[in-house]
Formats: C-alpha cells, sequence, structure tokens
C-alpha cells in the first residue's frame, strides 16, 4: 500500500463528514461560514495529527484495560495546547469557535482514527492518517459553510458577492441539516461512479 493511499483515503472514500457521518457537532454548529468551518477543520487537523503521532508511538506499551482513557488523556492535552495558542495568537477564532474546541476531545474522529488506525501503525502511516483525515474534514466543513454563507448572506469568505439578504435558514441549524444532507447526496453519488 503506498504512502498517498494514507492521504487519500480521508478525503474521499473515509471522509469522515460525508461517508463515515462523524463529528456532526461541529460540523452543524461552526460552519455558518465558510472561514468559520475552515478554521475549525484546521483545528481538528492539528490535534488530530499530533494525538495520532504521540498514541502510535505509546501504544506498544499502554495496557489494552486502560488505553482509551490513555487516548483521551493524550487528545485532551493537544486540545489544551490548542485553546492556549489560539488564546494568545489568534483572539478573533479563539472568539468565534472557543466554545466548540474543548468538543475536539470527544469529537469521534480524533478518539476514532486513534483507536482505528493509530495504535495499529507506525508514527509516519498515523501523521499522514492524520493529515489525510484532517484534510477530509476540514475541506468538508468549508465546504458546507461556503454553500451555507452563499446562500444565507450572499457572501464568501466575508466578500459580499451576491445583493440582498439571502436565506436566512441557511445561516441557522434547519439550513444546515439541508446543506449537509444534499453534499452528502452529492458526494456519496460521485463515488459510486
Amino acid at each position: 500500500m503506498s504512502k498517498m493511499h494514507f492521504l487519500t483515503d480521508g478525503l474521499v472514500k473515509n471522509n469522515p463528514t460525508f461517508v463515515l457521518v462523524l463529528g456532526m457537532c461541529p460540523t452543524l454548529a461552526t460552519t455558518t461560514s465558510a472561514m468559520n468551518g475552515l478554521e475549525m477543520g484546521l483545528a481538528t487537523m492539528f490535534v488530530l495529527i499530533l494525538s495520532n503521532i504521540v498514541i502510535s508511538l505509546i501504544s506498544p506499551i499502554v495496557p489494552d484495560k486502560v488505553h482509551i482513557p490513555v487516548y483521551i488523556v493524550v487528545i485532551a492535552t493537544f486540545v489544551t495546547l490548542l485553546e492556549l495558542l489560539m488564546k494568545a495568537y489568534v483572539p478573533d477564532v479563539y472568539a468565534t469557535l472557543g466554545l466548540f474546541i474543548p468538543l475536539i476531545v470527544v469529537n469521534c474522529i480524533v478518539l476514532g482514527r486513534a483507536e482505528a488506525f493509530a495504535n495499529k501503525n507506525g508514527i509516519g502511516a498515523s501523521a499522514l492518517d492524520g493529515i489525510g483525515v484532517g484534510l477530509g474534514f476540514t475541506l468538508s466543513l468549508t465546504v458546507i459553510g461556503l454553500v451555507r454563507e452563499l446562500l444565507g448572506s450572499g457572501s464568501a469568505f466575508g466578500f459580499k458577492l451576491i445583493p440582498g439578504d439571502g436565506i436566512l435558514a441557511f445561516v441557522l441549524a434547519p439550513g444546515a441539516f439541508l446543506v449537509i444532507g444534499y453534499l452528502m447526496v452529492l458526494f456519496n453519488k460521485y463515488l459510486k461512479k
């Protein structure tokens, strides 16, 4: 199996949002704009890559009875580091996403990749898997946010493209469900070709 497979698998075949339907809480909550989706995806990718690397290193010495709590502590450590870095260097982003950053600890994408992949593979493969799944999640959130922002306010990444107010429902929760549903259908139809 080539190393490129680890990168592309998370983007398409095992896309966490459109195929595996994981991490729906941050997906629904933070994708009111393309920028919010991008920022949340990058934050999750940061934690995913680093936790995959550390878990692949420590998994041989962690007893089976306690591996889940140990993995959660590792993930929580990186989430705390991310939170501190965001507060210090990008306080505006932290102000927007702050409530959802601690939820990365219990995001099933991060814990799922630790359990299903990182504890069974080496450092390089685990890092590539983290990058691939992280990119898949980031792109998914960005696309969902972009569609919601375009339809809801007529803008993209904060730049007004369509005159008028847009459809308020797409900025609210019902719009998130509609956009995600239709994008899942399109994504999975594309996969079956």
